[in-house]
């Protein structure tokens, strides 16, 4: 009786994965603890190694397709074992199982040995869902029905033809309706060079929509590559699911914006005087403290609804937003309030480098309560975040400017931090959401309040 394999379940929140690359294929001897596949899941890309010793029998699942959790994606066995019609029953442990990522921003020389594991009891599997890669051009049009001559002669002339109508049977493409659109779209007087052309059959460009930059309009090579550039390219899971999450956002949550300026001028000296005595704390850090002083006075940001009922959270889950190539990600630091300003500078520094290095576990994106982005790093003077679903508001942190300032009647050189909270209107106020915003801005100004916490 062979083995299955199954998707492993990598966090609490991850409820499908994508395969993206099998590492063997069947046929293979597969030992334990060699890498079977890649899969990505909307955080990161993952290894997964095998758990036996065999041959790789069957893979059910190719890549490309997205399936959920705890589904059969191969058997390993002894070669002539029979493979199962369906996959059997799975044990009720499986459905637990855990996995540690092995992120694909680490160049593949740098990652570590954690891999994911692959549960060794079998189970049945759901219904697979469609490939997570958009259909191209080749799939779309391979659906239309198309007669072979009729096929070749479209591939021959380097031309969609899922934009020809058919007049056969059954609205069948023949080759008089090629030879019609051709005419139709002056294919004949199209110029093209021969290496422009065979880069566009190459990349299954549609010459009809390529400009020629050429003489007299003819295409060139370098409008073949123009093309190919130009070409629509699937964006990552990632990407998808941070587009998917951000549009949810964006439109089903009424924002509101109030912006306050924080004078950083004594905070700065204050930091200069701590640097020199062996204790280094970013500004994030104590905007990150001023944060989570203010949401203990302002419960209701820290809160989060659905539009009937509003839930209360007793823990502050402060969420750091952390930009990578690939895109935005939120490691959370959680029961901040109960952290002193050591402990949360030393876990946010941690959650920091594990995010740029693409080690962060699924479930230490998850669970924020609220969430702060600071974009002071990037010369920015201010900007408007858009909230994190689940929950109530998210402050955005711009970059420190210094500014003439009118203080006792007298004109000073200031050092100025413009803060814009974003806040979801059907829960907190106008009112609740200044005086949360400039109690946050009092603290940052206190010193006597960070010489008492030091």
């Amino acid at each position: 009786m062979p083995d299955a394999v199954i998707m492993p379940k990598l966090g609490q929140a991850t409820e499908e994965s994508t395969i993206v690359k099998w590492h063997k294929k069947e046929g293979d001897a597969v030992k334990k603890g060699d890498v079977l596949f890649e899969m990505e899941t909307d955080k990161a890309v993952l290894e997964a190694e095998s758990f036996f010793d065999g041959t790789l029998l069957k893979v059910l699942v190719k890549e490309a397709e997205t399936v959920p959790v705890n589904v059969v994606v191969a058997y390993i066995g002894k070669p002539g074992d029979a493979i199962p019609a369906s996959p059997p029953q799975v044990a009720q442990a499986a459905l637990t199982a855990t996995a540690q990522p092995v992120p694909e921003t680490v160049p593949r020389e740098q990652r570590q040995e954690v891999k994911a594991p692959i549960a060794s009891q079998p189970m049945p599997a759901p219904r697979a869902s469609s490939p997570a890669t958009s259909i191209t051009p080749d799939q779309a049009t391979a659906r239309l029905f198309i007669s072979p001559r009729a096929k070749a002669l479209a591939l021959s002339r380097t031309i969609d033809h899922s934009e020809i109508r058919g007049t056969g049977p059954n609205g069948r493409i023949v080759v008089r309706d090629v030879n019609a659109y051709l005419e139709s779209v002056g294919y004949d007087s199209l110029r093209i060079s021969p290496t422009a052309k065979k880069l566009a059959s190459k990349e299954k460009l549609n010459i009809i929509k390529i400009r020629g930059t050429g003489d007299a309009g003819r295409i060139m090579i370098h409008d073949i590559e123009r093309a190919i550039k130009e070409k629509p390219v699937k964006m990552s899971k990632m990407r998808q699911v941070i587009a998917r999450r951000l549009t949810e956002s964006f439109t089903t949550t009424p924002h509101f914006y109030i912006s306050v300026a924080a004078d950083m001028t004594a905070l700065f000296a204050f930091r200069k005087e701590l640097k020199e005595r062996g204790e280094a704390y970013s500004v994030t850090d104590f905007i990150f403290e001023s944060v989570i002083l203010a949401l203990k006075e302002f419960p209701v940001v820290n809160s989060v609804t659905d539009g009937i009922s509003v839930q209360w959270r007793g823990a502050v889950n402060l969420g750091m937003a952390v930009a990578l190539d690939e895109g935005l990600v939120v490691p959370v630091i959680r029961n901040a309030e109960d952290l002193s300003m050591k402990e949360l500078h030393d876990i946010a520094q941690t959650l920091a480098v594990k995010a740029r290095e693409g080690k962060l576990l699924p479930d230490e994106m998850t669970g924020g309560s609220f969430t702060v982005s600071n974009m002071g790093m990037l010369d920015v003077d201010n900007f408007g975040a858009i909230i994190n679903p689940g929950e109530a508001a998210i402050l955005a942190v711009a970059s420190t400017r210094e500014r003439a300032m009118v203080i006792g009647g007298q004109v000073k050189v200031r050092s100025m931090m413009t803060m814009t909270l974003s806040a979801d209107h059907r829960i907190i106020d106008g009112s609740t959401a200044a005086c949360f915003v400039n109690a946050i801005k009092s603290k940052l100004e206190d010193i006597s309040l960070w010489k008492s916490m030091m």
